[in-house]
């Protein structure tokens, strides 16, 4: 079966998924808050703290527990995944292409798919924590991913970096 190109068949492709990564020892379907694997602080390019529910036998889709320290941000940023950010706690704000939406606890975070933004704690002394699902996984393997930093910048200046790139 073809994870992409003229071979590739979305029923095949589908009907393929229930066999790929069945639970067990290794891959539990429960994992506990403490047994979340940390992303290492070189591969997140911000000052957010990622940790991934990577052992979950999920096969299309991500969870993390993000922590965006008081007063910072995550970096401006755009990926081809969908994004779901749950605020386990906190309050601060989001800028989303041309947008900027409050949020707090116990709000859901939508970002679409290859749309500038950037999430930031407003409080100056608690952290905000965020429940986060992505379907990264299934366009990684589709063969699709794309994502994008700007690092601590604005959506204007990621564009004149970035320019109109071709979605």
């Amino acid at each position: 079966m073809a994870n992409s190109g003229s071979d590739f068949h979305l029923m095949d492709f589908l009907g393929g998924l229930a066999d790929t990564v069945p639970p067990g020892t290794a891959r539990p379907v429960v994992v506990h808050a403490d047994q979340l694997t940390p992303l290492p602080a070189d591969q997140v390019h911000n000052p957010t703290t990622l940790a991934i529910a990577g052992r979950l036998p999920t096969v299309t889709f991500e969870i993390f527990r993000q922590t965006i320290p008081a007063g910072l941000s995550s970096d401006m940023q755009r990926h081809h995944h969908e994004t779901v950010h749950y605020v386990i706690s906190g309050d601060g704000h989001s800028d989303i292409e041309d947008d900027t939406e409050p949020w707090a606890t116990g709000a859901f975070i939508y970002t679409p798919p290859w749309t500038w933004h950037r999430h930031y704690n407003d409080s100056p002394t608690a952290p905000v924590e965020f429940l986060t699902i992505e379907n990264s996984r299934l366009l990684g393997i589709l063969g699709v991913g794309r994502r994008q930093s700007a690092g601590l910048v604005t959506v204007a200046q990621a564009r004149a970096r970035f320019g109109k790139d071709p979605q």
